[in-house]
């Protein structure tokens, strides 16, 4: 696998930030395709309980992913606040339900710690690292790794 931050200039690399709830996270913006505001999803049956269903983006079927229900965190009901984050999560395009996004950052390699030793199963699955930025914690999110295996979504 390749590094995930390979493309960044003089060790700073960009991530775009978004809140679910309370809590924020970053994903690198390598990966995002688009973002653009909630649309409803057509429910797919015999799917995972954070698959919200798929939409039609130009003409293409996307996927769409609720991040908070995937995290295992308290999931809301999308406003029109919400957000789908349009990311290539290892080579397969999905969106990810976010409640908004908020910024662009900036961040230095030495200023991304890896998750606690002490962290839950889900955490060290799906969170790359934490960094603080302007005081605020932020979970860097492993993209390649949200989404389930492709036999789950085939069944």
């Amino acid at each position: 696998m390749t590094d995930p931050v390979e493309h960044c200039v003089n060790d700073i690399f960009e991530m775009i930030s978004f809140r679910i709830g309370e809590q924020e996270f970053c994903v690198d913006i390598m990966a995002v395709r688009e973002i653009r505001g909630w649309a409803p999803a057509t429910p797919l049956p015999q799917t995972p309980s954070y698959m919200r269903g798929v939409i039609n983006l130009r003409g293409a079927v996307l996927p769409i992913l609720d991040l908070a229900a995937r995290l295992e965190l308290p999931s809301s009901e999308p406003s029109a606040r919400s957000v789908i984050i349009v990311i290539d999560a290892g080579g397969r395009l999905v969106g990810l339900l976010v409640d908004a996004v908020s910024d662009i950052l900036s961040v230095s390699r030495d200023a991304i710690q890896p998750p606690p030793d002490i962290a839950c199963d889900p955490v060290r699955n799906f969170i790359r690292g934490l960094m603080s930025v302007d005081g605020r914690m932020i979970s860097q999110i492993a993209v390649e790794r949200i989404l389930p295996e492709v036999e789950t979504l085939a069944a």
